[in-house]
């Protein structure tokens, strides 16, 4: 009589050569749990299949491979090869490599965040990046915050709370994860006064809604939508000054935001905080990850008094940024100082400015590892794109690109298209590209580790 297979104990296999190595490497309590686990599930297989391959050598390399699951990061690098240069999902702004540095020297020793070195005393954190963002905007002050979002919130807070704040119809935007102006305004405890139409927005809408009640006149910049067509709006200037007329503050939040003139480049031309501010506005707020080409962050700037009514908002502790952000924004900033070198060093800049034939060049040379990688499943070719600036940021504007385009082989439709997106996911730095009429296409504008996508193409499991 065949007696059912029996699994082999948990100090049987902690004692085998091979996980002496798993224990040096996760631990032991690691290791035991994840022994654990694989034996209860053997254990459940033989409650209907009774003699199920209970090899020790085979469960420890189930072991193995739990465990370097469990202890892989979530966070993981990707190739972006969607199209989209600022992809809200995909981590936006890439660092440039000063800003990199930077992070990593205030990582793993004591810095001086909050202690002022000259005075040995204790200081503020925003010193470290004052003086750096006023000497590039021309501002009187300048403090930062953890996105746009909450420089946004912080502001209406503290200079609109129980009050008005006057906004045209058509600049109520509506920013990614559902975060609507009005909403934010809501929370901080404004309230909302519209004026005008979506479309269409006068200088006398804005002088009928003034009235006791008023904390403030807001302009919001559309960064991530445009209408077109039977249009108005009230330049900054005039605001300025009817804001001024009525002692009001006047405040503009840029959204994405740049420091420096895009067009310059050949890109679509977008507002900067000198600009505002020069056109007379009290307050501007703008980001940090997007366009700026730095980490995640809310930058403010403009008037003394308005600036430091803001950092004394006890909410300024509970929106502030931390030692990492703080480094990699000092680091981006200073780059700017060198505005003929930006487009080398910014790697926002260096891919939004990558020429057309530059990325058909990169496309042709990728192309034969591809069709080799694929020769079974996939037809693949070269076709122009446009590439986005991003979801946010400019999403109207597109770039002349090139990508490739996979279609699969034979049957199964939209099946056999998801396959083959996924086995491109499952590599290990995930491919992301876009599915489109039938296709899975990667914009290879994005793609600057040409050897390290090549060479993981070998481990595609179709």
């Amino acid at each position: 009589m065949n007696h059912p297979a029996r699994p082999p104990s948990v100090d049987s296999l902690l004692n085998r050569p091979e996980v002496a190595d798993l224990k040096e490497r996760y631990g032991h309590s690691a290791v035991v749990a994840a022994l654990r686990a694989e034996l209860g599930e053997l254990r459940e297989t033989l409650k209907t299949q009774p003699t199920p391959d209970v090899d020790p050598a085979r469960i420890v390399t189930d072991c193995r491979k739990r465990l370097e699951t469990e202890f892989s990061p979530n966070l993981r690098p990707v190739f972006n090869l969607t199209g989209t240069v600022l992809h809200t999902n995909l981590g936006r702004a890439l660092l440039a490599d000063e800003a990199v540095e930077a992070v990593l020297a205030v990582l793993a020793r004591p810095s001086n965040l909050e202690y002022d070195l000259d005075n040995a005393k204790r200081g503020d954190r925003d010193d470290h990046i004052d003086g750096l963002i006023r000497e590039l905007t021309g501002a009187e002050a300048a403090t930062v915050v953890n996105n746009n979002a909450a420089a946004v919130f912080l502001l209406l807070n503290t200079l609109a709370i129980r009050k008005e704040v006057i906004v045209s119809r058509g600049e109520l935007i509506e920013i990614g994860g559902a975060f609507r102006i009005p909403d934010i305004m809501s929370r901080a405890g404004a309230k909302l006064r519209e004026v005008g139409t979506t479309n269409r927005t006068h200088r006398k809408d804005y002088v009928e809604a003034v009235n006791p009640r008023t904390a403030l006149i807001m302009k919001v910049h559309r960064s991530n939508y445009a209408i077109e067509g039977f249009t108005a709006t009230v330049p900054e200037d005039q605001l300025a000054e009817l804001a001024r007329e009525h002692g009001l503050p006047f405040v503009e939040d840029l959204g994405s935001g740049t420091l420096i003139d895009l067009s310059s480049y050949g890109l679509p031309k977008e507002p900067t905080p000198q600009q505002a501010l020069a056109k007379g506005t009290d307050l501007v707020s703008f980001s940090g990850d997007k366009l700026l080409g730095g980490p995640q962050a809310g930058i403010l700037v403009g008037r003394k008094e308005l600036i430091a009514k803001l950092k004394r908002n006890p909410l300024k502790r509970a929106l502030r940024v931390d030692k990492m952000t703080l480094a990699a924004l000092e680091a981006t900033l200073k780059l700017y100082r060198s505005p003929e070198l930006l487009s080398r060093r910014l790697p926002t800049l260096r891919l939004l400015t990558r020429s057309e034939d530059d990325i058909l060049a990169l496309a042709r040379r990728i192309l034969p590892a591809m069709q080799t990688a694929l020769s079974d499943h996939a037809v693949v070719s070269i076709e122009s794109c446009r590439s986005q600036i991003g979801s946010g940021s400019l999403p109207v504007d597109r770039l002349p690109s090139a990508c490739l385009v996979l279609v699969p082989k034979g049957k199964g439709g939209g099946r056999a298209l998801s396959r083959l997106a996924n086995a491109f996911r499952d590599l290990p730095v995930p491919v992301i590209g876009r599915l489109e009429d039938g296709a899975l296409r990667f914009d290879l504008r994005c793609l600057e580790d040409e050897s390290g996508f090549v060479a993981q193409l070998a481990q595609l499991e179709l």
